[in-house]
């Protein structure tokens, strides 16, 4: 199965209340996250986070959907490769 490039983009509504749960997640799919960006929206009272992984559709789409099964987090992929 060949790897897709993948952009994920998470929106987080209570930062400290979900990031221990969101970190372990994405430090269980370290090895297919190339890069993250994230910036606090504090007039919102949101963190967006960007990530760039390099992964098989299964790998992408489990990492997604875990992300999205956390309370106040939204997450939504763009293959782009």
């Amino acid at each position: 199965m060949e790897n897709r490039v993948a952009v994920i983009g998470i929106v987080v509504k209570n930062p400290k209340e979900t990031s221990a749960k969101l970190n372990k997640i994405l430090s269980d799919y370290g090895d297919i996250i190339v890069g993250r960006m994230g910036i606090p929206y504090r007039e919102k009272g949101v963190s967006v986070i960007s990530i760039i992984v390099d992964g098989s559709n299964d790998e992408i789409g489990a990492l997604t959907g875990k992300l999205g099964n956390i309370n106040g987090i939204r997450a939504k992929v763009a293959l782009t490769y």
